[in-house]
């Protein structure tokens, strides 16, 4: 995870066994060690890593706690794909576009490493693909089917980024969400509780206050071995939320839903690859 402290960088979290549904999720930052599994090994797959990084040894205060090892002033960070160069040589004949090792391509005449980490992305989320690899998923890592040409590459890899944004919580349209949450009080996630009421769609953290308008496809919504909308609110039991707090919920909520049209969408659209 060194390799998420350097720079700005990307990483898909998955398991190579489990016994949770299977999951997979992205993040920017370091993760617990069951991100997306309760039960299983999860691992980090950062799209770039840091090369040759110089390193020196420091002398430390008793008790300091280090992270890393800053580099040394004016060291030169170089920065690399984390894909095999087979595999990408393959991938660049299929969609006949010229690879960059860098950033997203223009996709005209190019891609890059972001365009194939959204393409993954879309592909794992994909029903149909869970569904035909469902056993080989709780056994290994998974595989990643490439695409047959330029037509499926591209709308997968569009979907796949609407999905990276949202599961960062940096899609633009969450910005205004609003916290839906309508009795004042404490704020506190009171024991015993979350508790779910489908009948009026909504979710109390305590006798009086809930949020409001979460259908019950998104209360049951799960990552991996995590049922997201209970588990976020179950590990805040005794705290009080706030604005913030709030407002970071029901853009999970709003995740979420999204998540279920664009995982319907994919259905359709992972069509063209090769098994």
């Amino acid at each position: 995870m060194r390799h998420l402290l350097a720079f700005e960088n990307l990483a898909l979290i998955t398991t190579r066994q489990t016994k949770d549904c299977w999951g997979a999720f992205v993040s920017r930052l370091l993760i617990g060690h069951k991100a997306v599994a309760a039960f299983d090994i999860n691992t980090v797959f950062p799209l770039y890593v840091r090369r040759n990084q110089p390193r020196k040894k420091l002398q430390l205060p008793a008790g300091t706690l280090m992270l890393f090892e800053p580099e040394p002033e004016g060291a030169v960070r170089v920065s690399t794909p984390n894909l095999d160069p087979t595999f990408i040589a393959e991938f660049a004949r299929r969609v006949k576009l010229e690879w960059q090792e860098s950033g997203p391509g223009d996709l005209k005449r190019t891609f890059g490493p972001e365009d194939v980490f959204h393409y993954l992305y879309a592909v794992l989320h994909s029903p149909a693909y869970r569904e035909r690899y469902a056993e080989f998923l709780k056994i290994d890592f998974p595989r990643l089917p490439l695409p047959a040409d330029a037509a499926p590459f591209l709308a997968l890899r569009g979907l796949g980024r609407e999905l990276v944004a949202l599961h960062l919580l940096e899609a633009p349209a969450l910005a205004g969400v609003n916290a839906g949450f309508p009795v004042a009080g404490a704020n506190e996630v009171e024991k015993s509780f979350p508790k779910y009421v489908p009948e009026q769609q909504r979710v109390h953290i305590n006798a009086d206050q809930y949020f409001a308008d979460v259908p019950p496809e998104v209360w049951d919504f799960r990552v991996g071995g995590y049922q997201v909308g209970e588990k976020w609110l179950k590990d805040r039991r005794g705290r009080s939320l706030d604005f913030n707090a709030l407002t970071h919920y029901r853009q999970i909520v709003a995740a979420l839903a999204e998540t279920r049209r664009l995982m319907a969408a994919l259905a359709a659209a992972a069509g063209g690859t090769a098994p």
